[in-house]
């Protein structure tokens, strides 16, 4: 029996690992175990934990990983220690960790010291934070690499990775997108109590290099929307430092009719949301990866989501008010862009199940080398 674990620690990244979960845990010879941290752990962001448990996956492990700064490399520190404890008890096959995340890069680290192979979801992308530190180095501390397509897939060579250890099987959370599993708008808008025909999804996340200018940037984005007069739905901003600085701006959002706040929405009702939006505003990677497979008008903010694909549908700003203005105008005014597929087509589970289902998948080594693309020859 196989035990493939996976580390979640936000909302986000549940979404882009559910599939794959779910694959493993109805393939027989596998089991899946996991980790919940993070994000998932805080009232204040909505405990998201009960809703990985509801999902009814048979080994589930929560684990509060938060520090009394709450700073990155604290926290990063602490999900190391559980993480470790937890697996010298459960001796997991494999460890599956995605994206940028400090919980991702904990993963890593502790699959790597311990000598069990960990796979990386959706390495060799680029944006313009210290996600992107992360993100690179969560790929070198991989054994193995799921990738969401070929530029991805380049990138990681250019990086020394090993091509037969590089899989190229999309975005997981592509698979849920078009379910036929999704609840209807009727259902989520009643159970969010969301009265709404028409409104944009807002969400904003803190950029940790530019913590100085957070509240001004924050303060122009709340008094820009509250000035369209449009109907929001609004999700809190995941809780990288500055976080409780865009809360203290959408203070302005309480009591007014335009605008519905939640910690947290389950993924799937999420995607129902964006998918019959007028638009998505903020520098939430949905607006670059989700907005454009529902054709949707995504306007991003600033500089968080720099050098990541871009599309059509997508329309940049500044972080002044009358920029970010003019972009709600154009997107209110955006001819109809046709859907973007630069990540797959919604069958990753399938291929991320196929290849841990043959035996040479298990022999790829746990003693990485760079692999070297400059010819011998020019060696120094």
């Amino acid at each position: 029996m196989k035990k493939i674990l996976f580390l979640t620690g936000t909302r986000a990244d549940f979404g882009k690992l559910k599939s794959l979960m779910y694959a493993v845990e109805e393939k027989e010879g596998m089991e899946a175990h996991v980790f919940v941290t993070g994000m998932h752990m805080h009232r204040k962001y909505g405990l998201t934990a009960i809703e990985v448990e509801k999902c009814g996956f048979k080994n589930i492990y929560r684990y509060y990983n938060s520090t009394q700064e709450s700073t990155m490399d604290l926290t990063l520190a602490k999900t190391i220690e559980g993480l470790s404890n937890y697996i010298r008890e459960e001796h997991p096959d494999l460890i599956v960790v995605h994206g940028d995340r400090v919980e991702a890069l904990a993963g890593a680290i502790s699959g790597a010291l311990n000598n069990i192979l960990v796979a990386h979801i959706e390495g060799g992308e680029v944006s313009g934070t210290i996600d992107e530190l992360i993100r690179h180095s969560v790929s070198k501390m991989s054994h193995i690499h799921f990738v969401s397509n070929e530029l991805a897939r380049k990138r990681l060579i250019q990086m020394g990775e090993y091509e037969g250890s590089i899989f190229t099987i999309g975005s997981p959370d592509i698979d849920v997108m078009f379910s036929d599993k999704l609840p209807s708008l009727q259902t989520v808008k009643e159970y969010y109590e969301i009265s709404y025909q028409d409104y944009g999804v807002l969400m904003f996340h803190p950029v940790t290099t530019e913590y100085e200018e957070l509240a001004r940037y924050a303060d122009n984005l709340v008094q820009a929307v509250v000035g369209s007069k449009l109907n929001y739905i609004v999700v809190f901003p995941n809780n990288d430092y500055g976080s409780d600085t865009i809360l203290k701006a959408y203070e302005a959002f309480k009591n007014h009719p335009n605008f519905r706040v939640f910690p947290s929405i389950r993924f799937e009702y999420f995607l129902v949301l964006i998918k019959n939006a007028s638009f998505l505003i903020g520098n939430s990677s949905a607006g670059i990866r989700e907005a454009p497979y529902y054709g949707l008008p995504s306007i991003n903010i600033g500089s968080r989501q720099n050098n990541r694909a871009m599309n059509d549908s997508i329309i940049n700003c500044g972080y002044e008010q009358a920029d970010i203005e003019d972009a709600i105008d154009k997107a209110l005014n955006q001819e109809h862009v046709d859907s973007s597929f630069q990540f797959g087509s919604g069958n990753s589970a399938q291929l991320f199940i196929a290849e841990l289902s043959k035996e040479s998948f298990w022999q790829i080594p746990k003693q990485k080398l760079f692999n070297d693309i400059i010819p011998a020859s020019g060696q120094q």
